[in-house]
């Protein structure tokens, strides 16, 4: 019986419901059963939901300062907490900061993202996942065709541009 992370079921999920122009995602009930057949076990796929269920009621905080008075962009940092850096290896959280200054992601979005990585629970988290996380996030919001074209795009020349 495999029992797959929760990463791999949400991959899974979104292989499967996510892709099509108007997702067809059955009840929490119906895909938990549907994943269960498929041969997950029912931690992760219980798991895997909540995560899901975080993420679809991510985008409903309050959103981060865009701008300053006099219209300019506010160009603030982000400091990682302890708990953050000890997750989130050097080569995340410059992708990150890749993403956001390619505006791939807003500051909004990197934060739903760095929770969503956090939450997964995965030993040492790396950069394949942090894509999928991304996009699983940019997927999630309504309007983001174009920024996950970017993503798809910035992946693949980060793949190019990778030294060997």
């Amino acid at each position: 019986m495999m029992t797959g992370s929760v990463l791999d079921i949400l991959i899974y999920v979104f292989d499967r419901y996510m892709l099509e122009e108007t997702p067809q995602v059955p009840e929490r009930e119906q895909l938990a059963r549907d994943l269960e057949r498929a041969g997950f076990g029912r931690t992760n796929v219980e798991r895997a939901l909540d995560w899901l269920t975080e993420l679809a009621f991510g985008h409903q905080r309050p959103p981060l300062p865009a701008a300053r008075r006099d219209g300019a962009a506010h160009r603030g940092v982000r400091v990682f907490a302890d708990s953050e850096l000890v997750r989130l290896s050097p080569e995340c959280r410059g992708l990150l900061l890749t993403l956001e200054r390619a505006r791939v992601i807003t500051p909004q979005q990197r934060e739903i993202v760095i929770e969503r990585m956090l939450a997964l629970e995965a030993d040492e988290p790396d950069t394949e996942q942090l894509k999928w996380v991304v996009l699983m996030v940019l997927s999630s919001q309504p309007g983001q065709e174009l920024a996950v074209e970017r993503l798809g795009g910035l992946v693949a020349e980060l793949r190019t541009n990778a030294p060997h």
